[in-house]
């Protein structure tokens, strides 16, 4: 995959457990880095880091407020990505169904 498309890839994006907790945080509304960082056990440039990545995939927003940046969720790639994995849900059934009828025959 093209280093580029990588890092703006969803699935890469979360991920990280880290970029996961960030994006539950986000989801009780905006907040500048520092009281991200102040959530978790990591240093404040950590924290943009993984903020960086979140925003490559466009899953978070930044705007200044002042001296201070404000992140916030942009759940539309999320709602994407979540469209794509419905699919396989159907077809998962499917198979489990078809064991099931094979299980309980034998």
């Amino acid at each position: 995959m093209h280093r580029a498309r990588a890092d703006a890839d969803v699935f890469r994006a979360i991920a990280d457990p880290t970029r996961r907790a960030i994006l539950d945080r986000l989801r009780a509304g905006p907040a500048p880095v520092n009281a991200l960082a102040a959530d978790f056990a990591l240093s404040r440039p950590a924290v943009s880091k993984h903020l960086r990545v979140l925003r490559e995939a466009c899953l978070v927003t930044e705007h200044r407020a002042g001296r201070e940046r404000l992140y916030q969720l942009h759940p539309v790639p999320l709602q994407r990505a979540a469209g794509w994995l419905e699919g396989y849900r159907s077809f998962w059934q499917r198979n489990l169904d078809s064991l099931k009828r094979y299980l309980e025959e034998t």
